[in-house]
This record gives structure tokens, sequence and C-alpha cells, in this order.
């Protein structure tokens, strides 16, 4: 397991002074990331690779989300592969030790030559040693869409959006969705479906749907086709 250690910062929080969706994603997202630093898989050895980590699925169980200037631990362990996919598992916990939020994730190496998945050899998995996976709620990574969904104002992607992948980050998507709610809310369970990478000039047309017991968000192009789904759990 790798960890590293923080305090939630004032940029990081809402309204109600505590940590946003968007700020939690990049913790989970940045603790990877410094791992693969640590083990030799950083950004500017896969961009020498010609590759790069890309997810696909996010499953988030939220039990608290901390205060700010509170205390932090963030954690990542690697738990397996299957195919051409790598799973990881994250935490988040208080200075106590207590669960603040963990999650699942599911991600593809990428050759960035032809943008398409590759096999994942032992030099790429081998360094981030595999772990036992966090005991969390099985659930299919398909996000099923409602067939009534509103239509909301498009969004033009901008150099803001990308990273150094050359396409929009994963954490971009999720703070479109939350964008469109008329106010904070702090779910309790989050999940990702990202079906293809948007680049900048891209046009994104969100669409979202209010049930009962879940927010949905769409993300697609103009065409219609989707960039990532998002169901959001209250």
């Amino acid at each position: 397991m790798y960890s590293f250690s923080s305090r939630v910062r004032y940029s990081e929080t809402d309204d109600s002074g505590r940590l946003t969706i968007p700020a939690l994603i990049n913790y989970f997202q940045d603790c990877s990331t410094f791992q693969s630093e640590e083990v030799g898989q950083g950004v500017e050895i896969m961009k020498e690779r010609e590759k790069a980590w890309i997810i696909i699925y996010w499953q988030i169980e939220i039990e608290r989300l901390p205060k700010l200037a509170e205390e932090i631990m963030v954690s990542t362990m690697a738990t397996g592969t299957k195919g051409l996919c790598a799973k990881r598992n994250f935490l988040m916990r208080d200075k106590e030790g207590a669960l603040l939020a963990r999650a699942d994730s599911a991600w593809v190496l990428m050759d960035t030559t032809r943008m398409r998945p590759t096999k994942l050899t032992k030099d790429m998995i081998e360094p981030y040693k595999k772990e036992s996976p966090l005991l969390m709620e099985e659930m299919d990574r398909k996000i099923p869409l409602p067939e009534k969904m509103e239509v909301c104002p498009k969004i033009k992607v901008g150099k803001e959006h990308i990273d150094t992948n050359g396409h929009v980050n994963n954490c971009q998507y999720i703070r479109m969705a939350f964008h469109l709610l008329e106010k904070e809310i702090h779910p309790t369970k989050l999940r990702v479906e990202y079906v293809k990478s948007a680049m900048e000039g891209d046009w994104i047309i969100p669409k979202i749907a209010f049930e009962e017991e879940r927010i949905i968000v769409g993300l697609f192009d103009i065409q219609g086709h989707s960039y990532a789904n998002i169901e959001i759990i209250c």
C-alpha cells in the first residue's frame, strides 16, 4: 500500500466547508500518480514508452467528507488484473484512522500512438505489488441511463480540462456533472463509467435525470455517443 498525508485546503471545500467530490477524486488520482512516480512508472517515463494508464471505471463509497484544515491520509493499492484491465483500490482516513471514503477503480494501459488498449506486461504491473482488495459491494460497471433525460447547455472542452495524456482528465467529467446541480450535495456513493475520451475543442452535451434514489448525468458528443456516465447516490 502506498500512502501520503495532507490537510484539506480551503480551495478544496464547498460552501459547507467540506471537501468537494472532485477534490476527493483528485486526492485518489494524485495518490496513484505519486505511487507510479515512486516505482519508476511516472508520467515522463510512460511518455517515452508511448503508454498511459487510462481509467475506465470509478466506484466510490463515502462515509464522511472531511472538513477544512482536517488532517487526512490517502492510500492506494493495486488489487489485480483481468485481461486488459487492471484494478486499484483507494482509501481516505482521518488522523484517528477512521474511514472517510474508499474506492474501487478499473484501468487500461493505452498505446498512445494508436490510442488503443494494449497488453499488460510484467514490467508494467509487477512494480505495484498486488494486494488484497477492499470489501466493497460488487456492482456492474455499466451504468444504465433513463429513457428521458433533460438536455443541459453544451460545454466546449478547453485547455483547462486537458491533462498530460492530451485528453479530458477523468475528474473533469465529474466536475462537469456536479456543476449541473443547483446546490452542493454530499452523496454516499458515486459511480463513473468512462466510454471514450474528449479532446480539446470538442463539444460535450450534458443530460441529467433525477430519480428517487439517484441522480444520473450523461455526457455525450454532438452525435449522441457517450463520453462518460455518472451515477450519484445520496
